[in-house]
């Protein structure tokens, strides 16, 4: 952690130092919005300034994390959040602070949820990081196969039943999982905010432990899977409303993606 935080700070340092090319010429432009909301020393902050300088954190969180072999192990995810990025760039530059100020809350809970996911895949070595060899990028296949994976309205309330139409989405998910062998995946169960924490802990692990049946079921090894569970900690989204509630009642299921799969019983829970 202490290497992830040292780099964070130099890659700060080294942004404030370079420069990016013009607005409207592709690659890094996109991203280069200092021009667009100077600090003068007579004016006072806006309400976009605070948003500039909240997208430039996260956009070099999310860089840190790739160079720690976050677009290796999870790589549907990072195109999520390169994709969200981009989008929250052009609501800057194009003045909609309210909806990029929404952007930026949910990409700053998926940078977090990342984050957390590759300290576990590199605490218990389950994915792979060569050293010299580029990282590789899911395409349209791995980005379609998550957002099977993780599609709303997944539970009832006090239920580790899945709905009919998630368990559609397990079942179309399973089928294009078999044509890309090279994915496994990683299984954390979530609960809302009803009921006490060693409850809803049991509840999020049963919620896991369920789908991984019905993904074997439906024609996954085992051997692909691993499954964790962390209760109602690290919620989608915060409040109590009941649609809130609903949308946290879930699991969240990232693709860690091989150079070659994985034999012998090598990533099965004991």
């Amino acid at each position: 952690m202490m290497h992830r935080h040292a780099c964070f700070l130099i890659l700060i340092f080294t942004s404030a130092c370079s420069s990016g090319p013009p607005h409207g010429q592709g690659g890094f432009a996109e991203h280069s919005l200092d021009s667009r909301y100077p600090v003068e020393a007579d004016q006072p902050l806006t309400p976009a300034h605070g948003l500039r300088f909240d997208f430039s954190l996260l956009s070099q969180q999310l860089d840190i994390l790739v160079l720690e072999g976050a677009e290796l192990c999870f790589p549907a995810t990072v195109v999520q959040a390169k994709t969200r990025q981009k989008r929250i760039a052009r609501e800057i530059a194009g003045g909609l602070v309210y909806d990029a100020a929404n952007d930026i809350i949910i990409q700053r809970r998926l940078i977090a949820r990342l984050e957390h996911q590759l300290d576990y895949v590199n605490e218990h070595e389950i994915c792979d990081l060569p050293q010299s060899t580029a990282l590789a990028s899911p395409g349209e296949l791995g980005e379609k196969i998550q957002r099977l994976l993780n599609h709303d309205n997944q539970f009832a309330t006090d239920s580790f039943a899945l709905s009919p139409k998630y368990m559609a989405q397990l079942a179309e998910a399973a089928i294009l999982l078999k044509q890309a062998p090279e994915y496994h995946l990683l299984i954390t169960g979530h609960a809302d905010d009803r009921g006490d924490g060693e409850y809803n802990q049991k509840l999020s692990g049963n919620r896991a432990k369920q789908v991984a049946r019905y993904l074997h079921i439906f024609g996954i090894h085992e051997t692909r899977i691993r499954i964790s569970a962390i209760g109602e900690n690290d919620p989608l989204f915060l409040g109590s409303e009941a649609q809130i509630r609903l949308v946290n009642r879930r699991v969240s299921i990232e693709l860690i993606e091989h150079p070659q799969t994985q034999e012998n019983g090598g990533w099965q829970d004991e």
